[in-house]
């Protein structure tokens, strides 16, 4: 059977796919009544609308505007002109147009309404808002009122070009004049009036003569009118409305105005000032008229979504346009099923055997991808039935075409203003396979030559030229038609699967041989540069994007970037971790390599992740054998992708688009260049997602090897299975990272030295015995070899494989190591006590590493132990001390620097005195500085064991030593010298042999080495030694005390001779009795003797005072004037110079010991007297000798 005589209808018959406002004729009007399908949701559309018209009708509302919107080709334009039909309730072939819907609307209510509308009187004012506007209207604020003012005008048969004009004819009109104008201008200018007004600017004597012969204007008022008419004229939405408002008043019979406005929508745009004028035209029109006037308009956008987007209130134009009604693409389907497709029963019962027979196949043919939204298929036979020959899936898919199409590829405005509808594709599409046999499927190519006649001239010549490319075939040519349609619809991808599914012809295609036609053919388009291949999709380029496209292709791309580019992804995005977390404990730093390059640098990791990809540069194919001896051969855990290529040809893609961008980056293209950068933008990122996407799983089926293994790791996430990789090739290299049982923290090593008790092995099992034991055997082995061992070499070894332990762990070994006693830590030449303040910052710090030495330490023999622990007791009096080697050598170290104290404290006496003893400390204290300031243990037992005689002699010979200066020996020592001081001073004075024997015994104890058995003799010797040396000084005295006591009368007897003895009685008093208590007081001969000289100059400088007093008591006599006034004395020079008494003592005179034994003798006594008073006696000197 044909696919043409299936149809109830001749398929091919004159349908007017595209109702177009304007187009009135009757035959087609009869035709849209007749054939204008009402689906379920228009009937509701219907029942809505006269609901809510009814109530301008019966009463007054201000909800007077309805929004029709739908997507393009939805048929909104039809909706709109069936509705003018209706409210004009037209006659067409003599029959109202309200009849042609009584078997189509089943709702009786509905239709009462229809009638109710149908009756009232009513003018209808259908038109495309756009195609009445002027050229540059849109760019006028008042736009919209003034294209409603111009088809108001045009209604009312005035002038609809030049407003002012009409405004003149209405005018003549309420005058009664208009026709005896037109009639007289008939007769002026031989012209129609209708006909001449276009040419108003050519007609200016006509129209002036017409007007002051027809009406009350003169021809200077006609003149004047003419040349200012349009000057003068204004329009304003209020003045608009009311004159709508006084038209249906005249009118009366509840009279209404109706303006149906097609694509006002489009025609609006995004232009906010226009939406406010529709606001503003709206409302006035709803305040004036009460329901009277309706705005009914068709958007392809609902007014919501439209007053959103303008970002401004438009909450009245919502409140105006109360009545809203959405056409959905369900609509159009019912229309297209009902209209076009309905079947005769022949065919109904020829499709359902054949949908039964082949209900099967038609489910494996019709299949999309994965990725796609759900797009329709047959659900049974009844549906097969009503779409056939056409799939369920073409009529969504078609509008979304049409819409993308408007946008990217219509030539000029012809799509954009409703030239093609989805009736039309639909129709042309099943007339060019009507001759074909049943089971035959309409391909979605089909629909391409619908809507080729108005698609842009760039696309077509790309269609075009590749009917005529010799390369091509037919098929290549049908294929790039539907990646044309479907290039700009993101709701079905342009891969294989759906491709296949739009390609098919016949249910029983064989879809394998045809995705091979497909893949085939796509790779001819590709090659010559019609299509391009993102990923599994396929896209139609069009002449722009093909230069665009070559360009890239030519662009040479380094291999390297290549895999730069894919170590980024693996190692940034897929597994970013920079470390292998093997436990909470152990993280691992890898290398991170990519066909043998390492990404970001060379890096030094005892273990790696190398990736292998296709474009691995070995030359040939890697064996199962060589991966595995390159996982041992260099510690790497490796991946060896599939061969597929895919992922690698992507980047290289990616790269070059990416290098196309760059260099047009700063020149400004054209708008289409500019949108072709924009999506190749986006195609980077989208093959970017599908580079990691395809690396993801190149990954989870990699083969992978460690250890000269292979793995056999099951296809999981990429992290997990690299992670489960890393375990095995960490548990192959570390294989005594195990040997840490207990895990550590610097805490940990401060807490070892924390704890002053010592610790010791003594083969207990200790934590990280193994480690420790380790760590043992490599220090030992090294120190026999004298190899030096510093920290960072530990480290450097520890931290490697097959240990890999941590830093801390480590310096808590060494630690232990050292706290044990296994070890000798040495820092500048000095070795380490556990009791160092800083130990811990010596084994923690980097900065100590490569000076801290560590060494075997060597036992010390037993009987050294033994040695140090007797001298312990001798020296020092202390039993309990520590067992080990450091603990017993700190201890002796401790006690050994108390007694160097106390020994500097006992030095301290010696620079008083000459103590006995000073060199038995001086040597103690040598020598047990000497054994402090040893570090070495094997060092310090050794001297101890050298100098343990000289240690012992220093305990006995100290003991005196130390008893002479705790007890009062020491004070009786220092009575004794303090004597033996004393004769010393005054042996010259005293020769009394008792005196003499005496300080002789003292003198041999105090300076004897030993002194400690005698100094008890030394009381008694003090006793007797003052006692017999105060009794000589005593006679020494007593002849100084008479000395004294002369010297003293002496003063007072010449005292007594002046009348002011009482002013210096008491100072002389006072310095003579000082003399004599010192007298009485003194300790040394010397001392008293010498007191004589110093009574004899008191005595002169008494006489000397009072010689001076006496010359300041001396009188000055007043002198009279003639006026009889005292007069001030004046000093003058006396006459007789005044002389001056000099006091001389007889015993200065007479100084030193004189012998006479002779007259000569005195003679020459005489003559010294008598010189010495000579060279004393001058002119102006009295001498007094005293």
């Amino acid at each position: 059977m044909l696919i043409k005589d299936m149809f109830k209808k001749p398929i091919d018959r004159d349908i007017k796919g595209v109702i177009k406002v304007g187009q009135d004729d009757d035959s087609n009007i009869q035709q849209e009544l007749e054939e204008y399908v009402v689906t379920r949701e228009l009937a509701k559309h219907f029942d809505n609308f006269f609901e809510a018209y009814k109530k301008g009708i019966v009463n007054t509302t201000d909800k007077m505007g309805v929004w029709i919107s739908g997507f393009f080709g939805s048929g909104k334009s039809h909706f709109l002109k069936i509705l003018s039909y209706l409210l004009e309730n037209r006659e067409v072939e003599g029959k109202k147009a309200i009849e042609y819907f009584k078997d189509k609307i089943q709702d009786s209510m509905v239709l009462a309404d229809m009638k109710l509308a149908g009756d009232t009187s009513v003018d209808v004012i259908l038109f495309n808002i756009d195609s009445k506007s002027d050229a540059d209207s849109k760019f006028n604020k008042d736009a919209i009122v003034k294209v409603f003012n111009k088809v108001f005008n045009e209604m009312q048969g005035f002038c609809s070009s030049m407003p002012w004009i009409a405004e003149l004819e209405r005018q003549m009109v309420e005058d009664g004049v208009y026709e005896d104008f037109k009639k007289t201008f008939m007769e002026v200018s031989g012209r129609e009036w209708v006909d001449a007004r276009e040419d108003f600017y050519y007609e200016e004597d006509a129209i002036v003569e017409a007007l002051s012969k027809s009406t009350r204007m003169s021809q200077e008022a006609a003149r004047n009118w003419y040349l200012k008419a349009e000057e003068n004229y204004s329009l304003s939405v209020e003045k608009f409305a009311r004159r709508v408002r006084e038209y249906i008043e005249k009118k009366g019979k509840n009279h209404h105005i109706i303006f149906l406005v097609d694509e006002m929508g489009q025609y609006i745009g995004d232009d906010s000032q226009l939406m406010l004028n529709l606001q503003t035209v709206v409302e006035d029109l709803g305040t004036e008229c009460g329901g009277k006037t309706w705005v009914i308009v068709t958007s392809q956008e609902d007014i919501d979504s439209i007053t959103k987007v303008k970002g401004n209130d438009f909450s009245k134009i919502q409140g105006r346009f109360n009545t809203r009604i959405s056409l959905s693409s369900a609509n159009v389907d019912e229309v297209i099923r009902e209209r076009i497709l309905s079947k005769n029963d022949v065919a109904k019962d020829t499709l359902k055997l054949l949908y039964e027979n082949k209900n099967a196949i038609l489910k494996n043919l019709i299949t999309f991808s994965a990725d796609t939204p759900e797009k329709k298929v047959y659900k049974d036979s009844e549906d097969f039935i009503e779409c056939y020959p056409f799939i369920p899936y073409q009529f969504n898919l078609l509008q979304h075409v049409l819409t993308s199409v408007r946008i990217h590829g219509a030539s000029g405005k012809h799509l954009a203003e409703g030239e093609r509808s989805m009736i039309s594709s639909f129709q042309e599409s099943a007339i060019k396979y009507m001759n074909s046999e049943e089971g035959t499927l309409i391909p979605f190519s089909a629909f391409c030559d619908t809507i080729e006649a108005f698609l842009d001239a760039n696309i077509r010549t790309v269609i075009i030229h590749a009917q005529d490319n010799e390369n091509l075939n037919d098929f290549d040519v049908e294929l790039l038609k539907v990646l044309f349609m479907i290039k700009y619809v993101k709701e079905i991808p342009a891969n294989m699967e759906n491709l296949a599914t739009l390609m098919v012809t016949h249910i029983d295609e064989d879809k394998i041989d045809l995705k091979k036609r497909i893949e085939d053919s796509l790779k001819r388009l590709v090659k010559e540069t019609l299509v391009q291949k993102n990923g599994d999709q396929y896209i139609f380029l069009t002449h722009e994007e093909q230069d665009i496209d070559r360009e890239i292709k030519n662009t040479d791309v380094d291999l390297g970037e290549v895999i730069q580019e894919i170590s980024e992804i693996v190692f940034d995005e897929i597994y970013s971790d920079k470390k292998y977390k093997y436990s909470s404990r152990y993280n691992f730093s890898f290398n991170q390599v990519v066909d043998d390059r390492y990404f970001r640098g060379n890096q030094g990791n005892e273990i790696g992740l190398k990736i292998i990809t296709p474009y691995h540069d070995a030359g040939t194919e890697l064996t199962d054998n060589e991966l595995k001896l390159m996982s041992a051969r260099e510690n790497n855990l490796i991946l060896k992708l599939p061969d597929d290529t895919t992922f690698l040809e992507e980047m290289e893609e990616i790269l070059k688009i990416e290098t196309f961008l760059r260099k047009k980056g700063g020149t400004l293209l054209t708008p289409k260049i500019e949108d072709i950068k924009d999506r190749k933008r986006r195609e980077l990122v989208e093959r970017k997602d599908r580079v990691k996407r395809l690396l993801t799983e190149a990954i989870e089926n990699a083969d992978m090897y460690a250890n000269s293994q292979r793995l056999e790791i099951k296809k999981i996430h990429p992290v997990e299975r690299i992670n489960d990789g890393f375990k095995v090739l960490i548990e192959g290299i570390y294989t005594k990272l195990g040997y840490i049982t207990h895990f550590t923290t610097t805490a940990d090593v401060y807490e070892i030295f924390a704890d002053n008790e010592q610790i010791v092995l003594n083969g207990v099992e200790s934590p990280n015995k193994l480690a420790l034991d380790e760590m043992t055997g490599y220090i030992e082995r090294n120190t026999t070899r004298n190899i030096p061992v510093t920290m960072k070499t530990i480290l450097g070894v520890y931290e490697k494989a097959p240990y890999g332990w941590l830093e801390e762990d480590i310096e808590w070994l060494v630690a232990k190591l050292f706290k044990v006693q296994e070890i000798k830590l040495q820092l500048n030449g000095q070795y380490l006590n556990v009791n160092d303040r800083e130990i811990v910052k010596y084994l923690t710090k980097r900065d100590y590493a490569d000076r801290l030495l560590i060494e075997k330490r060597i036992k010390v023999p037993g009987h050294q132990i033994s040695n140090v622990r007797d001298l312990c007791k001798e020296l020092f009096n202390i039993i309990a001390v520590p067992s080990d080697e450091d603990g017993l050598m700190k201890r002796f170290k401790d006690l050994a620097k108390d007694e160097i104290a106390k020994i500097n404290e006992l030095l301290v006496y010696y620079k008083q005195s000459k103590y006995p003893g000073k060199d038995i400390l001086d040597e103690g204290k040598k020598i047990l500085e000497k054994i402090c300031k040893i570090n070495d243990s094997i060092e310090f037992y050794d001297e101890l064991e050298k100098e343990k005689d000289i240690l012992l002699d220093y305990a006995d010979d100290s003991i005196d030593v130390k008893k002479f200066f705790d007890s009062n020996q020491k004070e009786f020592f220092d009575k004794a010298v303090h004597k033996i001081d004393i004769y010393s001073r005054n042996k010259t004075y005293v020769l009394d042999k008792e005196v003499i024997d005496l300080v002789e015994q003292m003198k041999k104890i105090v300076e004897s080495k030993e002194p400690y058995s005698d100094i008890h003799k030394l009381p008694s010797l003090v006793d007797r030694f003052v006692d017999r040396f105060t009794e000589l000084l005593e006679v020494e005295c007593k002849p100084v005390r008479q000395v004294i006591e002369n010297d003293y009368n002496k003063v007072l007897e010449e005292l007594d001779k002046y009348e002011f003895k009482t002013v210096l009685f008491d100072r002389f008093r006072g310095r003579f009795d000082d003399l004599l208590f010192r007298l009485d007081h003194a300790n040394n001969f010397y001392e008293a003797i010498a007191m004589k000289e110093e009574s004899d100059r008191l005595k002169l400088r008494c006489f000397d005072e009072i010689t001076i007093e006496t010359s300041k008591r001396k009188p000055v006599e007043p002198q009279v004037t003639t006026e009889g006034q005292v007069k001030q004395p004046v000093q003058e020079l006396p006459k007789k110079r005044y002389k001056k008494t000099v006091n001389i003592s007889i015993a200065n005179i007479l100084r030193g010991t004189k012998t006479i034994e002779t007259e000569a003798d005195i003679e020459k006594l005489l003559n010294d007297i008598r010189e010495h008073l000579r060279n004393e006696l001058k002119e102006d000197i009295i001498i007094k000798l005293i």
